[in-house]
């Protein structure tokens, strides 16, 4: 018989376990603590918790544990439970009530045995081939039904040979055993049922923000691949800054709690790309809009061409039969030489087009003349200039395929994503949602956008996110207008970044020491992309 102090003693671990477990993020190490903790204030030896299938039609094997055997299974150990699961009926559809687990579950009812030998009405069959295999003796048995708040069974506790604690010898499950056990069960069973919800709804709103990149991917197979590698980058440089024990980064550190925070920013972090148009998000020439207009001006050289073609026809027809063979082979030659420098200009104003390196002046100055100086007749036959004003604006950008016009469309994306964001009820475990996301087009020095903020004003994880950002970008092989750098060449322009304020130089530093830049490498980019990078070079000393 328990007496009074030892029971205050078991009531008040009962209150420290309800508390611990209410605290469990993990499912695994929340069913593994439901089990030990019911072992430890029963002092039972073995025990097994199962879980109600998703059909309700069978009570599943979730973990297992025998002290006196050293049998550890299910759980954080790595190690599979194999048994069937256990029917709740018959294949006539009758109650399975020999199995005394099932029996729990089906009547919602504890189960007490002090001898399983020696009890009728249940089949201990497999029970005793157990102790036949093992030597071991299964004896008195506590079963107890979990149920949730609305009364709907989840699953069965069952605890397994009561020990003296003083001799160790097994005996039946107290009264007291059982209330203690009926008690943590409920309280497990709320728990359990509270982190499941807490699940379901981190799944679901994670299947929301899969919507939302779903729906950039569709607008755009350039982004979709983005806005999963950035977070993904971003992860391995905050676990790397988490594992730094020196420098600025050595008080750094993140909890769980912290990094799916870090981890939905991520995701996030490009959600307002949804109001971008689909034109200037994939535009991968100068003159592309929905369609490339280079080749409208292909047509216009072509018309040029043709035009030529036809004068120094007309000019030879009419001197024919006046002899002049030199004046005849004088228009051939003048026409053959308009040909050559349209066809040079057609394929300057080709690669002018790709965008790929930074225009010279010279080559700037080359498209606006040839825009004014040549004249077309269009298909209302009139005279007008080659090229027309929003061409020639597209036509002389110094460097990339985006006007500034355009280029403040795509950097709107970040002011709509810091909107999106900051308009919706984050819990408090989420409220840095919108700092994270986003600050990633921000910059130490200041010149970033569109806030402006400094690197003082920023927190450790929008610094990652920016460094992920640009990294991602300079070596992604989807995007229309470039190919995948190689790393070195993407190292060395990060380290750049890091000079002139850009970047922040500790987390760089951290990116490059822990060798984060080629364990995305292996995971995301090509092997042709993947080459020898001078890290001594990129560091700090």
């Amino acid at each position: 018989m328990d007496t009074s102090s030892d029971l205050f003693r078991r009531l008040e671990q009962l209150n420290e376990i309800g508390a611990a477990l209410s605290k469990e993020r993990d499912i695994n190490r929340l069913l593994e603590s439901i089990l030990i903790a019911a072992k430890t204030i029963t002092l039972a030896d073995g025990g097994t918790l199962y879980r109600m299938t998703d059909d309700n039609r069978a009570l599943r094997f979730e973990i297992l544990r025998t002290d006196s055997l050293h049998i550890a299974m299910g759980g954080t150990t790595g190690t599979p439970i194999n048994f069937p699961n256990l029917p709740l009926s018959n294949e006539q559809g009758e109650p399975n009530d020999s199995m005394v687990a099932a029996y729990a579950a089906i009547h919602d009812k504890t189960v007490n045995i002090a001898d399983a030998y020696t009890e009728a009405g249940f089949d201990f069959s497999g029970t005793r081939r157990f102790d036949e295999r093992t030597g071991y003796r299964s004896q008195s048995f506590l079963t107890v039904p979990m149920k949730n708040h609305e009364g709907e069974i989840i699953g069965v506790l069952q605890l397994i040979n009561a020990q003296d604690e003083a001799t160790k010898t097994v005996k039946p499950f107290s009264s007291e055993d059982q209330s203690l056990a009926e008690s943590l069960a409920s309280q497990a069973a709320i728990a359990l049922t509270n982190r499941l919800l807490i699940t379901q709804l981190e799944e679901l709103f994670e299947s929301f923000i899969s919507l939302i990149n779903l729906a950039i991917d569709e607008k755009s197979p350039y982004t979709g691949g983005h806005c999963q590698r950035v977070p993904a980058l971003t992860m391995m440089l905050a676990t790397a800054a988490d594992e730094t024990s020196e420098g600025p980064l050595s008080a750094f550190r993140m909890d769980e709690r912290d990094r799916y925070e870090l981890k939905i920013a991520g995701l996030l972090h490009d959600c307002g790309k949804v109001t971008t148009p689909v034109h200037v998000v994939d535009k991968a020439t100068k003159l592309q809009t929905l369609f490339d207009r280079i080749h409208l001006i292909d047509t216009r050289f072509e018309v040029l061409k043709r035009d030529a073609e036809i004068s120094a026809l007309r000019r030879q027809l009419a001197m024919r039969g006046s002899g002049h063979t030199r004046a005849d082979e004088a228009i051939l030659h003048d026409y053959h030489e308009e040909v050559r420098i349209l066809d040079e200009e057609r394929a300057f104003l080709r690669r002018a087009n790709i965008g790929g390196e930074s225009m010279s002046e010279a080559d700037l100055q080359r498209v606006r003349d040839i825009g004014s100086n040549r004249k077309w007749r269009n298909v209302d036959s009139i005279e007008t200039e080659f090229l027309n004003a929003d061409e020639v604006v597209n036509l002389t950008i110094r460097a990339g395929t985006l006007t500034l016009k355009e280029r403040d469309v795509i950097n709107h994306h970040i002011v709509a994503t810091i909107k999106m964001l900051e308009q919706l009820p984050w819990p408090r475990h989420l409220t840095r949602v919108p700092e994270y996301a986003g600050g990633h087009h921000e910059r130490m020095d200041g010149k970033g956008y569109p806030r402006g903020l400094t690197r003082e004003q920023m927190s450790w994880q929008a610094r990652m996110m920016g460094i992920a950002d640009i990294f991602e970008a300079l070596t992604a092989r989807d995007r229309p207008y470039k190919a995948g750098m190689k790393l070195s060449q993407a190292m060395s322009i990060m380290a750049n970044f890091k000079k002139n304020g850009h970047i922040d130089p500790d987390l760089f530093d951290v990116f490059v020491r822990k060798g984060i830049y080629r364990q995305y490498a292996e995971q995301f980019l090509d092997s042709g992309q993947i080459d020898a990078v001078d890290e001594a070079s990129l560091v700090s000393g």
